[in-house]
């Protein structure tokens, strides 16, 4: 089965995110926020550290309750920087929080994060047809966009690369490239 060239086949955890999860249209916002803080999480670093943590990512977050994770306390956070379950990174950490709180004031004012960020691409991923993972780019006008808003509300670790990344995490975009089995059940 082809996939992905990114995708390392001997390593399981990668062949099962990437032909179940990645590119796949999410509209939870529960999913959508665990999505947001994994990918901040990894800024840096590489994705497989953050797959192998991330269970421990859904114990320390309350498995990803937005309202919860708002909640946080300092000691909370202190106690999260030993958790060697997570990435360790106390940026990273607070930045969890704060992006919390700033999901949440999206969540009021749209009635859902989902409605504000798919609104981006008008509700519809984009289908690109990439040959080849170099074709790929690490940001686009959306992606930017997006950035630039969410900064602009106050959330961190947003940078267009991350929020690109995240964009096809969620199936905003289709960038498995075109001998990829999923291209095709991804448009």
């Amino acid at each position: 089965m082809k996939r992905c060239a990114w995708v390392d086949p001997k390593n399981e955890l990668y062949v099962k995110y990437h032909d179940n999860e990645w590119g796949v249209p999410v509209h939870d916002d529960r999913v959508l926020f665990e999505f947001l803080i994994l990918e901040g999480a990894q800024a840096g670093l590489s994705w497989i550290t953050v797959l192998q943590k991330r269970e421990g990512y859904h114990k320390a977050f309350h498995n990803f309750d937005v309202q919860k994770v708002a909640e946080l306390t300092e000691t909370d956070i202190l106690k999260l920087k030993g958790d060697t379950s997570i990435i360790r990174n106390e940026l990273k950490i607070r930045a969890a929080v704060t992006n919390a709180k700033a999901f949440i004031k999206i969540q009021e004012e749209f009635g859902s994060f989902d409605s504000f960020l798919w609104s981006f691409v008008d509700g519809t991923p984009i289908i690109n047809r990439w040959k080849s993972v170099n074709d790929v780019p690490a940001t686009t006008k959306e992606s930017d966009l997006i950035s630039k808003e969410l900064k602009k509300r106050g959330f961190k670790f947003v940078g267009s690369t991350i929020i690109y990344a995240y964009m096809q995490a969620i199936g905003m975009v289709n960038d498995h490239t075109v001998d990829c089995f999923r291209y095709a059940s991804s448009k």
